[in-house]
């Protein structure tokens, strides 16, 4: 046998696999366990969300492609790293921050961090840098991207309204809904294309790794992947329209909605790939550099490199331990549940009523309590929510993708704009979140909203949550509110004037009947 004919599948494994692998596999098992609420939460998610199903295939697909190169892993010889072990020891701290803020894509993305640390803590970063792709592609498994869903609907409206009129069709466009010739049309959820994106970019990844070698070009199909989908849903979104329109409604409505969507975007995608297979480059397996056949490791360096791996795996699942520990901890001190929140003292010029304003409230849910009142002054009228919050958690949280002020749905009212607003309150500058709603005609309103954590004022739902995780983690509780304020918004844009001069009279009123709802009382 020749140098050229020496293969790593006709060597033996190095002793230390064997004690090294079953150390990894039993390292990850006691990592799921000892987080096993955040790994059920993403496998509740793959259940329930046709979005995200594609997680349950993530983990087979990750050992399929380790398995694929089984034979250029088995004759490196396994270390172990305990700059991997700090490394994730900083991971277990980004999972508590996710835990105390309730932000589920934090733990979950620092859950499949801390597996793939445990790899390069247990066998070393050789072996991990061997394996890198098929390791992140578990990321895949987070059940993440509904962030994104506002902003790629507000996208496809605007693309669908601007080829309806560059087709000759006059367009009536308020918001995310507008009116044709042929009837209305609105853009939902299920028009957003996040589906679509997803799964192209977690399919496109794979693709680009199995058909291309040079780095370069695995970026750039990844990059094509999410531009095609967005793309596609925007033609997809234009096309359904004007097929309703043509056939007077016949067509491309109800149901057949989705199947022409899904039949379209196939087509797309399997024309993508077919696209990037004619560019592609067979991958050949680096082979390990091997002169001639070894003898065995000494006997200190085989004692040396398990017992290096175990004290790694110990370090790690001690970790792990620890900031569940802690976790368990923050979770014991939790605060008395509330009943009601406390009634706002009088303000200064306006009068109370006991009733909302058009009946109208914030698409918000599952607080601990709440209030809301219209308020006039002479003509002018303003409506107040306030939605308390405590002891927040997955299901019971201030900010979510869920917490919206309208929802899409909603048969009386269409957001037809929105942005910010500076303005002053309890002696602290914030940019309030603005929104301008349309009802029965001619009938606009004005909201602000904004949030109170724990004395910390924040229109920012980033900010919000930070100061969530450090009111947590320094033991002040998690006690938070939502601040909403409406008010009609007339021609001449008064609206605004009367909100400005209200938040200058109630600021104090509201501060304090949150901090008295804080302490209790």
């Amino acid at each position: 046998m020749n140098q050229a004919e020496l293969r790593p599948s006709s060597l033996a494994a190095d002793p230390a696999w064997r004690v090294a692998l079953p150390t990894l596999a039993l390292t990850w098992l006691l990592i799921l366990l000892l987080f096993r609420e955040t790994a059920l939460a993403m496998v509740e998610i793959w259940e329930r969300s046709d979005t995200y199903a594609h997680g349950f295939i993530v983990p087979p697909i990750t050992l399929w492609l380790i398995w694929r190169i089984r034979a250029s892993l088995a004759v490196l010889v396994p270390s172990y790293s305990f700059l991997a072990v700090l490394l994730f020891a900083g991971v277990g701290f980004a999972w508590l921050v996710g835990e105390v803020a309730a932000v589920n894509a934090l733990s979950q993305f620092a859950l499949v961090a801390m597996l793939i640390l445990a790899v390069p803590a247990v066998l070393g970063w050789g072996i991990a840098r061997r394996i890198a792709f098929p390791l992140l592609f578990l990321f895949f498994a987070v059940p993440f991207g509904d962030f994104a869903m506002p902003k790629l609907m507000e996208w496809t409206a605007h693309f669908t309204i601007l080829g309806l009129r560059s087709s000759g069709i006059p367009v009536h466009a308020e918001g995310l809904r507008f009116v044709i010739p042929t009837g209305s049309w609105s853009v939902v959820e299920a028009c957003s294309g996040v589906r679509y994106l997803i799964a192209s970019v977690t399919v496109g990844t794979l693709f680009a790794y199995l058909t291309y070698r040079s780095l370069r070009r695995r970026l750039a199909f990844v990059l094509v992947s999410f531009l095609v989908p967005v793309l596609a849903n925007w033609v997809r979104a234009y096309m359904i329209v004007m097929i309703g329109h043509l056939s007077g409604n016949e067509l491309a409505v109800g149901v057949d909605h989705l199947i022409y969507g899904w039949i379209f975007f196939g087509i797309v995608i399997l024309a993508m790939f077919w696209i990037g297979a004619r560019w592609r480059e067979d991958e050949f397996e680096s082979e390990p550099q091997v002169t001639a056949p070894t003898a065995a490791p000494t006997t200190a360096v085989a004692a040396t490199l398990p017992s290096g791996s175990l004290i790694a795996a110990v370090a790690t699942v001690l970790l792990g331990g620890f900031w569940s520990f802690a976790q368990l901890q923050i979770e014991d001190n939790r605060a008395p549940q509330i009943g009601q929140a406390a009634p706002l003292g009088p303000i200064a010029g306006w009068q109370a009523s006991a009733s909302g304003l058009y009946g109208w409230q914030p698409g918000f849910e599952n607080y601990s309590a709440s209030s809301q009142a219209s308020f006039t002054n002479g003509g002018h009228v303003v409506g107040l929510f306030l939605g308390y919050y405590r002891n927040q958690d997955e299901q019971r949280k201030l900010v979510s993708s869920t917490n919206v002020l309208l929802r899409n749905d909603d048969p009386l009212w269409a957001k037809v704009g929105g942005g910010t607003h500076a303005i002053s309150f309890a002696g602290q500058e914030i940019k309030v979140r603005t929104v301008l709603l349309r009802g029965q005609p001619p009938l606009r309103m004005l909201v602000w909203q904004w949030y109170w954590v724990n004395g910390r004022w924040t229109a920012s739902d980033v900010m919000a949550k930070a100061y969530l995780a450090l009111s947590r983690l320094t033991g002040n509780g998690d006690d938070s509110a939502l601040i909403v304020l409406y008010a009609p918004l007339a021609v001449d844009g008064t609206g605004e004037a009367v909100l400005e001069d209200f938040v200058r009279s109630a600021g104090p009123a509201i501060n304090a009947a949150l901090r008295q709802t804080m302490a209790g009382q």
